[in-house]
């Protein structure tokens, strides 16, 4: 955790312990290998793990240079090399105004104190694993990537024949359950009063 925040205890530690244990350094490893090939920069820290992956992009810098490689052209338009603290959180802050413009959804995203304060390196993991995905499957990224991919469209036209048989068949969500009922069953067991 970042320097700034006081030792967490009771609830807030325990919220804490298990976001650290989603943490995955497998997926790290992905992540690092991804943006160090998108970005043709090596990280400036090559040990794995949670407070070492967040000290390469703490500035936010990284995380700006990848979107905008992503992109094209540049979505984040300033990026800041200084090493104030607000200026890095306006990095990542742009990161993420860039990422919401790129396709990626609000729930798809990190807080900038996750990755400042390093409170949530797993939902920074997830953000980076979906800009990967909406690269390949919204702006046609032929490059490396990590993730899947979005599926396509299928959409499919039925004649009327085909719609009509297809209302015809009954089925289990319709209710029709072939004369079955829930006689018998037991949910649990019966609460039972006995005089004694």
């Amino acid at each position: 955790m970042g320097d700034t925040r006081a030792k967490k205890s009771g609830l807030s530690a325990d919220i804490q312990k298990k976001l650290n244990a989603k943490y995955s350094e497998e997926q790290e490893r992905q992540c690092r290998q991804w943006i160090e090939a998108v970005t043709g920069d090596t990280l400036i820290d090559q040990e794995i793990g949670m407070n070492h992956f967040n000290k390469c992009l703490k500035d936010g810098t990284v995380l700006c240079k990848l979107i905008n490689t992503l992109n094209g052209e540049a979505l984040v338009k300033k990026i800041n090399t200084s090493s104030m603290a607000f200026k890095q959180m306006e990095n990542i802050s742009s990161f993420l105004d860039a990422c919401k413009v790129f396709g990626l959804k609000d729930g798809d995203c990190f807080q900038t104190p996750d990755l400042y304060e390093n409170q949530n390196m797993s939902q920074v993991l997830g953000t980076i694993f979906a800009v990967s995905t909406v690269s390949i499957s919204k702006h046609g990224w032929e490059g490396p990537s990590i993730g899947v991919k979005i599926a396509d469209e299928n959409k499919r036209e039925f004649d009327e024949e085909t719609i009509a048989a297809g209302k015809a068949i009954l089925t289990g969500q319709t209710g029709w359950n072939k004369g079955e009922t829930q006689a018998g069953m037991n949910m649990g067991k019966t609460r039972k009063v006995v005089d004694m």
